[in-house]
């Protein structure tokens, strides 16, 4: 697009990218943690980048590629909603082409819309991933009964391997459930900076057998999962409005969590408890390499 003036970006560029981070949001929704200092520098600043700016200076689209350990490239990338439609999105997923170094490219959209959705398409990429974005504004937390025979537990040294367990039985009937070994997954869960043990609840039977599990973190009810025996009883309803409150008393106004779009009983369930559609993130890659993702946690 003539009158734009394209250039790798450093630390200086962050506000922009911030500034246009938050225009992308206003106008799609998405992964509020888009916009974030930390988001931005470790998925747009640690590798090679690329920046359009208009006449003004001011960034109007931004990407940036990581290599990832196992041989792929991700790309992520924004072009402001006054200039969609002009080839600018082409232009940046040309770049990562060209700088991906023979990898196979993947592509992460957390503010998903039509022109990124229709860009993709037609330079041959496919979706293997979408999230639903949700948003609850804690105003209004409704009170759903603890289920009969259930006692809940924080999480800890003693309560790890229970957590775990849930995290298998609820899940392991998921398509693409990737089976982590108990030691992966519990890493996951601490390396996580933002991880709120003690709001995070793991549901006991009065056998002591784990019958579910929420995890939090920061703002973000994580995972939330109800073994199959147990489905129906009223217990994810449970965890997660005891989440939202333990959520308000740390003096959050918002409670965030994302549902994949192909489980369309869990959002019906979120939505009936307070949570509104914020937008999608999803993952593309290219057609050859569609058996293989790898998603990022929000």
């Amino acid at each position: 697009m003539p009158g734009l003036i394209w250039g790798p970006l450093d630390e200086s560029d962050l506000p922009g990218l911030e500034r246009l981070a938050a225009s992308c949001l206003r106008a799609d929704g998405g992964l509020p943690l888009l916009q974030e200092e930390a988001t931005l520098r470790g998925r747009v600043l640690s590798g090679p980048s690329t920046g359009a700016r208009d006449e003004l200076g001011d960034l109007v689209a931004a990407a940036g590629l990581a290599h990832d350990p196992d041989g792929g490239s991700t790309m992520l990338g924004m072009v402001h909603p006054s200039f969609r439609r002009l080839g600018l999105g082409a232009d940046l997923l040309r770049w990562a082409r060209e700088h991906a170094g023979g990898r196979a490219l993947r592509v992460a959209v957390e503010s998903l819309n039509a022109s990124a959705e229709d860009l993709l398409s037609a330079n041959g990429l496919v979706q293997v991933f979408a999230e639903t974005v949700m948003r609850h504004d804690l105003r209004d937390i409704p009170h759903v009964r603890r289920p009969a025979g259930i006692r809940t537990v924080a999480f800890g040294d003693d309560s790890a391997h229970a957590f775990y367990t849930a995290y298998v039985r609820s899940f392991a009937d998921r398509p693409g459930f990737p089976h982590p070994s108990e030691s992966e997954w519990l890493s996951w869960l601490r390396d996580d900076h933002d991880f709120r043990p003690d709001l995070s609840r793991v549901a006991l039977d009065d056998d002591g057998e784990p019958a579910g599990f929420v995890t939090v973190s920061r703002s973000w009810i994580d995972q939330v999962g109800v073994v199959p025996e147990k489905r129906g009883s009223g217990l994810g309803g449970h965890l997660t409005a005891r989440s939202l409150s333990a959520i308000a008393g740390t003096g959050a106004e918002e409670a965030w969590l994302c549902v994949n779009v192909d489980n369309p009983g869990a959002r019906e369930l979120y939505e009936k408890l307070g949570f509104t559609v914020y937008g999608t993130r999803a993952r593309y890659v290219q057609h050859e390499h569609a058996a293989v993702v790898r998603v990022e946690r929000p």
